[in-house]
């Protein structure tokens, strides 16, 4: 169970870099950076649908959806974008010193 929540981790981190730098480029199209605020809306508004004061279950809610969201804003994505962002996530120092771990 740890090993496979471990791995979700990595691969919402990995997603979320990915969308970061996709955001931070002009061309990606604005409906898609409005369509990015949403989940990170979501996870920081005190109004969720389990309160996150609740041990361990108020979180569950938010992992869930960055899960799910992260993977489909990823596939809406234009692909040169995508390219290009996958490109300055893996050229990034921090994600070097992962990749030599491995």
């Amino acid at each position: 169970m740890w090993l496979r929540l471990r791995r979700l981790a990595r691969t919402l981190g990995r997603d979320a870099l990915v969308l970061w730098f996709a955001w931070r480029d002009p061309a990606t199209p604005l409906r898609f950076k409005l369509a990015c605020l949403l989940p990170v809306l979501y996870v920081l508004s005190p109004v969720d649908l389990l309160p996150d004061w609740l041990p361990i279950i108020g979180w569950i809610d938010d992992v869930t959806l960055l899960a799910f969201a992260l993977p489909l804003l990823l596939r809406w994505l234009p692909p040169a974008v995508r390219a290009a962002a996958r490109e300055a996530a893996a050229a990034w120092p921090g994600r070097r010193q992962v990749a030599a771990r491995k």
